[in-house]
This record gives structure tokens, C-alpha cells and sequence, in this order.
């Protein structure tokens, strides 16, 4: 049986040539429940009927059906071919039925026909209490599966709000605000480090309107080998919890996705206010600095990630919830045609990337970066002004070093564009 980890795909054909699989689920440790969603390309709920569940077993089409519970585990069975052409993915979820949170759960697992199999447990998680375990999705007119295991900490309701379901009975200002103050507790218990960070992220936000503005946050760190000095030492880290702060006032989930990348990109494990002590360290010893510089390569696994079904775009995909990206490296890179390509494709979706880069780069010898010759980072800066986008969707700047600027001064510089690219996306129907 293949082992899925977090974040890897595989086409639907190769497990079930016929286009129909079933989904095994068994947890232990904590009870949970277990539902289906069918969400068109937008992201959402085609309609109440697509949400699969113990209360409602079978789509009105009969794409997806709960089957009888046998123990610990419960079966769902998927047919691809019976799905209308309006659902675009069928995203399966878990949250905890009752009282406690998603770190409480002992060894579980997700299987596909007993083909493939995606381990997930308590160590995954922190106080979320919902869970996206994988994500059948449409691609290239194939199927496809994506081992997701993204957590919620609201629960069922966060997971139906989140793909646009109504919740009976909600109360979303009331239920924010008890996010924000429950997370603010993990903060000064779990990280106390983070907690002026935290309020020093709110205060430039504040100044540029954004107080209550939500988007996930993504980090993207350059493993190549000449970034050793700044791993060290203890710089990266240090940015690192910088970065999570200010994800903490954009997504009450408290968790940023991290990306690294060098010759190759690995995505461990989103980093929290629990495990960011020594998140940095962790990461680099799983996964060691390489040789090679290829950012076409990070920018494309970080499409994939938010949105499967990415590739070549030439019309927006509007989305609900922005991903702000803040992408770190000391060099060029060896992949420039890609990069363009992928900086392009992504101005279309609703992704807005922001370069720093840090020290004296690497010269590039390309002749087209002629009227950049006087940075440190001509590709960086010609990407901030790379022809051929939808809109303007990245920022740019450079540090001698990731702590050259105070806290206040370098969230200032992160919103810098950041709000004029919202406006332009909402203009150009990326986002709604």
C-alpha cells in the first residue's frame, strides 16, 4: 500500500482505473465525525444536498454515499462519473464530536481502496478541532487526490462556513471574536515570545485598514546552501516567528504554511504558536540545505497547494480568502523562465506574493536584466515589474540581514502593496 504524506497527489486513475474508489476512515483516541463536501470551482458548497454526513448519507446524484459503519471505521464511496460537472472537488473532513481537540487523537488514518493510505495523529495538530484529511479534484479533465490534512479550529461550523454552507443558528461576529480571544490565550501560553509581535502586527495593520481582514498566510524559505549562516544563527528562525505573528492577526487558525526550497520543495508541517520554539531547527534537520536555487519550482507548489487545479490561467479564479505569501531567499535562481511563467499564471488567482531578499545576491548574468544591473537582486526586481499579469501581484525588497528592520517597521513594509493589490483583485474578479 503507498503511504501518502502531507500535501502529495496522485492521479484517481492509478487506484481506480473506473473512476470509483472508497474512502476508509478510522480514528481512534477521540470520536469524530466525518462528512463530504462537493464544492464547485469556486471553492463552495454547490448546495446544501453536496454535504455528505451521518444525517444525510447520499448526494442527489449518488457521486458520493455514506456507507454503513463497521466498528471504528466508517466508508465512503465515491463515483466520479455520476458527479455533475459543477463539482469541481469532494473535499473530505473530520471534526471532534464533543468536548476536546485534534491533539488528543492517537493513530488514525485515511484509505483509498486499501491502495494508498494517509497516516494522520495527535502530533498533527494542536487545539484544532476540524480537520480537511484530502481533496478529490479535477485536473486536466482527470481525477485527481491531494493528502490534505489542513486544520480548523472552529469545528464543523468553521468547515461549513468555510465552504460557504449556512450554520443554524450562528452568530459569526460572536464566534471571531471567541476565536480571536481563544487563540490570544494559546499565544501568551504556548509561545509568550510571539505575544508583542502579535501586537505590533495589529498596529500596522491597523494603519492601513486591515484590523479585521482574514487571509492565510504562507512562508517560503530558501534552503540553499549559502543560506547556512543565516539558519546558524538563528536569523531565520527569528523572521520566522515574525511572519507567524502576523499570521496570527490574519487567520485564527494560528498556523502558517511553511514551503522550503532549494534544488527540490518540501512542505513540513504548518508551523503554530506550539511548535515555534524551534520550528526553524526541526524543519532544517528534516529536510537539509541543497544545492540550487529554483523559485518557478516553490511558486508552483505553493499554486498547487491552494489551488489543485492551477496551471496555465488566462481568467481569474475568484476566490473567498486571499493567500498572502512572503517569499525568502539570498539569491537567483536557476529557473527563470518557470518563475515568470508562474508569477504570471498566479495573477489570476488570488495570491498575492511578497520578495524579500536578503544580503548581497547573486549577479545574475542575464542579459535581459540589463536595466536592473545596480541591485543586489535584478530577477527579484524585475519580477516587481514582470509585464503580461492580470494585475499587480507581487512587492519587493531587500535586507542585508532578515533583522535589519525593527518589528513596526518591517510589518509597515509588508503591507506596503499588499492593500492596493486587494483592491485590484476585488476590480478584476479575483477575488469576491
Amino acid at each position: 500500500m503507498e503511504q501518502l504524506s502531507k500535501g502529495q497527489r496522485l492521479p484517481l486513475a492509478g487506484i481506480a482505473a473506473d473512476g470509483r474508489v472508497t474512502v476508509s476512515l478510522a480514528a481512534s483516541g477521540l470520536p469524530l465525525d466525518f462528512a463530504c463536501f462537493g464544492v464547485d470551482a469556486k471553492g463552495k458548497l454547490l448546495d446544501e444536498r453536496y454535504m455528505t454526513f451521518f444525517n444525510q448519507p447520499r448526494t442527489p446524484c449518488g457521486g458520493v454515499e455514506l456507507l454503513a459503519q463497521q466498528g471504528s471505521t466508517i466508508r465512503f464511496r465515491v463515483d466520479t462519473n455520476a458527479l455533475p460537472p459543477a463539482i469541481d472537488q469532494i473535499v473530505i473532513t473530520a471534526s471532534v464530536d464533543g468536548s476536546g481537540n485534534l491533539s488528543q487523537l492517537a493513530a488514525s488514518d485515511l484509505t483509498l481502496d486499501d491502495k494508498a493510505r494517509f497516516a494522520f495523529a495527535g502530533g498533527d495538530f494542536a487545539q484544532e478541532r476540524a480537520v480537511m484529511l484530502g481533496n478529490f479534484y479535477r485536473k486536466d479533465g482527470q481525477w485527481r487526490f491531494m493528502a490534505v490534512g489542513q486544520g480548523f479550529n472552529g469545528g464543523l461550523d468553521a468547515l461549513v462556513a468555510h465552504f460557504g454552507g449556512a450554520v443554524a443558528d450562528a452568530a459569526p461576529e460572536a464566534a471571531t471574536t471567541q476565536a480571536r480571544v481563544s487563540l490570544e490565550k494559546r499565544i501568551e501560553k504556548e509561545a509568550p515570545q510571539l505575544v508583542s509581535l502579535v501586537k505590533q502586527a495589529g498596529v500596522s495593520l491597523q494603519k492601513v485598514g486591515l484590523s479585521t481582514h482574514r487571509a492565510k498566510v504562507a512562508l517560503v524559505l530558501d534552503i540553499s546552501g549559502s543560506m547556512s549562516a543565516l539558519y546558524s544563527k538563528g536569523l531565520v528562525q527569528q523572521f520566522a516567528d515574525r511572519i507567524l505573528a502576523l499570521g496570527c492577526k490574519f487567520d485564527d487558525d494560528g498556523a502558517i504554511d511553511v514551503f522550503l526550497f532549494g534544488a527540490k520543495v518540501h512542505q513540513p508541517a504548518p508551523m503554530t504558536p506550539s511548535n515555534a520554539a524551534t520550528y526553524v531547527k526541526q524543519a532544517i534537520k528534516a529536510h537539509p540545505l541543497e544545492g540550487d536555487t529554483r523559485y518557478g519550482r516553490a511558486m508552483e507548489a505553493v499554486r498547487q497547494f491552494y489551488f489543485p487545479d492551477g496551471g496555465e490561467r488566462k481568467a481569474p479564479v475568484r476566490g473567498t480568502l486571499p493567500v498572502y505569501v512572503m517569499f525568502v531567499t539570498d539569491g537567483s535562481t536557476s529557473d527563470q523562465p518557470v518563475t515568470e511563467k508562474q508569477l504570471r499564471w498566479s495573477s489570476y488567482e488570488p495570491i498575492f506574493w511578497q520578495f524579500m531578499g536578503i544580503g548581497k545576491g547573486k549577479k545574475s548574468k542575464n542579459k535581459k536584466l540589463a536595466a536592473f544591473a545596480d541591485s543586489d537582486f535584478p530577477f527579484l526586481e524585475k519580477l516587481d515589474e514582470l509585464s503580461g499579469r492580470l494585475i499587480d501581484n507581487a512587492n519587493y525588497f531587500s535586507v542585508t540581514s532578515p533583522d535589519e528592520h525593527s518589528d513596526a517597521e518591517l510589518y509597515d513594509l509588508l503591507m506596503a502593496e499588499y492593500p492596493a493589490w486587494l483592491k485590484l483583485a476585488k476590480q478584476h474578479g479575483v477575488l469576491a
